[in-house]
């Protein structure tokens, strides 16, 4: 006979979680995914394999994008390569996968020279198998892509360069 993973809600008595002390543990992971605003959590340690989803009631939360202009002056230390003239970095809010398109098949967002209007959809990362949409936060020109589709990003690591 197969071994039970675990009780169905309703069903009476302690669950297997509850008598070996797991709750402490589920109660931290949470927390943790909280903390961290994470939408998906998966841990596997031997014979222990939790997988938690945060789910709320919008279909898809937006994602602020971090946006930064050109330096302005000598006190701006230049944290990488000098932006053009005019130009607007899209910075990553998240490490994860960068994807032009919705799938394989499926057109780019955009690509060099596209004028988008804000609320428009850039890009997707996807982290922890969620796909978090990239948007313009303002009417703006394609100047530039940055990253190769389905290469890993980090956190800050500039997108795209736009212009206003």
């Amino acid at each position: 006979m197969g071994k039970a993973r675990g009780r169905q809600p309703g069903e009476g008595g302690p669950s297997p979680a509850a008598s070996d002390g797991a709750l402490p543990k589920l109660k931290a992971l949470y927390e943790f995914m909280t903390r961290h605003n994470l939408e998906a959590l998966e841990l596997d340690q031997g014979p222990l394999h939790v997988r938690m989803v945060r789910r709320r009631a919008q279909a898809q939360v937006p994602v602020p994008v971090a946006v930064s202009a050109a330096p302005q002056g000598p006190a701006a230390a230049p944290a990488g390569p000098a932006l053009p003239p005019g130009a607007v970095a899209v910075k990553a809010p998240m490490m994860g996968i960068f994807y032009r398109a919705s799938s394989p098949s499926s057109p780019p967002f955009v690509k060099e020279g596209d004028k988008v209007s804000g609320g428009q959809v850039l890009c997707m990362i996807e982290a922890m198998k969620v796909f978090n949409e990239i948007k313009a936060e303002f009417p703006c020109e394609i100047m530039k892509i940055l990253v190769e589709n389905g290469k890993p990003v980090k956190s800050g690591q500039d997108l795209f360069l736009l212009s206003r």
